[in-house]
């Protein structure tokens, strides 16, 4: 089993029912097994347009197949959430956005795959859940760890939380 960790967000409908749809789907693919979730923190949208507000949560799964495996199942996951990549612009609005951040301590570099995620040590809405399940976990490109990226942000104020629960039918790590 490698672990895997994805960052969830919605800003389309029904936010927290969107991030919980995608945790209950995620458990149901063969070889994924949903090991923990953040809980759920609000945020503003990168970019334009005018856009709703943002849900953001962490998962981290443990999963029997490549990263690129995985990408195929958050894409099927996203567009059975009402996502279509295909008709939509960057920082466009989703119903559903699921991010592959870290896949093992892999480092992948593909036109359609970059793992770690490219940007994730630039979002506090990745890096805040993300320290929240697991704080020591170190950047395999940057040799840093989670909880040091995060502490990089001088204002945090801008990542609220919004429900002190993780995502429905998943256990808080503290409670395992």
């Amino acid at each position: 089993m490698e672990s895997a960790w994805i960052a969830l967000g919605s800003n389309l409908g029904n936010r927290e029912q969107q991030l919980s749809a995608a945790i209950d789907a995620l458990a149901r693919v063969p070889h994924v097994q949903v090991v923990a979730t953040s809980r759920v923190y609000q945020t503003e949208p990168i970019g334009p347009p005018p856009q709703g507000l943002y849900l953001n949560a962490v998962a981290e799964l443990a999963v029997e197949m490549t990263a690129r495996g995985l990408l195929a199942v958050l894409q099927t996951v996203e567009r059975a959430g009402g996502r279509l990549r295909e008709a939509e612009k960057r920082w466009m609005p989703r119903t559903l956005d699921l991010d592959l951040l870290l896949f093992g301590e892999q480092r992948i570099d593909e036109p359609d795959l970059v793992v770690p995620h490219p940007r994730m040590h630039e979002r506090a809405f990745v890096l805040v859940p993300l320290a929240e399940l697991a704080r020591d976990l170190r950047h395999p490109v940057l040799g840093r760890t989670v909880g040091e990226l995060a502490s990089a942000f001088e204002d945090l104020e801008d990542v609220r939380l919004h429900s002190m629960e993780p995502l429905e039918g998943v256990q808080w790590p503290s409670q395992q």
